[in-house]
């Protein structure tokens, strides 16, 4: 389901906001993509037009691969996409305007498996390689031993296992088999934002997976955190590469973040199955794509300006915990503000 928030912002100065901004005549922005952090980009969004009031954002979910698509056709200022873009889209965007793209991190977050088994009231554990098999469809009863074995005392039921994905271009999809592809060699063809699903139901956007896990007995999706909390929803504790196993949350996020040492100059980077005690496995940063050239002035410097904001003030703890995110690394915030000035 296609959700936009709007933002108007008024005449102000703030931390981050330029005086041209401020004072300058009413501009509208339109953006598009990840469903991921759809919740805290309107939260962004709110907070940020309590401090200026002469721009409007328009942000719609609409799933990673039309946030690529869309910023690459130039139908929107920006897109957003829970992966980065790999290599031949950002061949295909300089071919098609001239320039290049950009792809900042936001924020961190996580993704989970979510089930409906009634009367289960704690977590499961899933090892990778029973996620890699269920999915598959290679796992297909609830008390396979690939399942009740991390699982002692848990008395699972003997039925079949109704499998539900994303039907969508999704990054929360790229990030879930890139998890899985860490852990099975039979998924590392099929990491892409639009798997080739072996079996399963499909849902549009994590809305759409969420509503349908909530509604299928034994059913098993995955989606973000911040949806499964927001939905009252079970989900799984997963093994992590030291053999833990992590129930997702910022503490999780956060070292998963932290263990990944070598995020490169362009930012992309996984950060899926990193080492530690304390990670979780299933964390990923969340982009913006923005264009290295914007045409219009007054587009570029509010552009510049919100995601100046974004990356200082928006990375508040007081913002982001409540919604089941983590603040990006300080250090490579400090990258990105440099890079900001790529931005022509």
């Amino acid at each position: 389901m296609k959700r936009i928030t709007t933002l108007s912002v008024g005449i102000a100065f703030l931390a981050g906001v330029s005086l041209q901004t401020a004072l300058a005549q009413p501009v509208l922005i339109n953006g598009a993509g990840a469903s991921f952090p759809y919740p805290v980009y309107t939260k962004w969004c709110d907070l940020f037009h309590k401090k200026v009031s002469n721009i409007q954002v328009n942000y719609a979910s609409q799933g990673s691969g039309a946030g690529v698509s869309r910023v690459t056709d130039g139908t929107v200022d920006f897109g957003a996409s829970d992966p980065p873009m790999s290599d031949a889209e950002i061949k295909a965007f300089r071919d098609k305007n001239g320039y290049g793209i950009i792809n900042f991190p936001t924020v961190l977050g996580a993704n989970v498996p979510i089930y409906k088994l009634a009367g289960e009231n704690v977590p499961l554990n899933f090892t990778g390689e029973a996620l890699a098999g269920i999915f598959l469809g290679k796992i297909t009863k609830w008390n396979d031993s690939a399942i009740t074995g991390p699982n002692p005392g848990v008395k699972l039921p003997d039925h079949n296992i109704v499998v539900v994905h994303r039907s969508d271009a999704s990054g929360t999809s790229y990030v879930w088999a890139d998890f899985l592809s860490r852990v099975s060699p039979e998924w590392k063809p099929l990491v892409n934002k639009s798997p080739n699903w072996p079996v399963g139901l499909g849902g549009k956007g994590s809305e759409g997976v969420a509503g349908t896990v909530q509604n299928t007995q034994f059913s098993i999706g995955y989606v973000e955190l911040t949806y499964a909390i927001q939905n009252k929803m079970q989900f799984g504790k997963v093994k992590n590469a030291a053999g833990q196993f992590v129930t997702a949350d910022l503490a999780g996020v956060t070292a998963a973040a932290a263990a990944a040492k070598d995020v490169p100059d362009d930012f992309r980077a996984s950060i899926v199955y990193e080492p530690g005690a304390n990670s979780y496995p299933v964390s990923t940063f969340t982009y913006l794509l923005i264009p290295e050239k914007i045409k219009d002035p007054a587009k570029k410097q509010a552009i510049v300006d919100f995601l100046k904001w974004m990356l200082t003030d928006g990375q508040s703890t007081d913002i982001l915990s409540p919604l089941s995110y983590a603040p990006l690394p300080k250090g490579l915030v400090a990258r990105e503000m440099k890079a900001i000035a790529k931005i022509q």
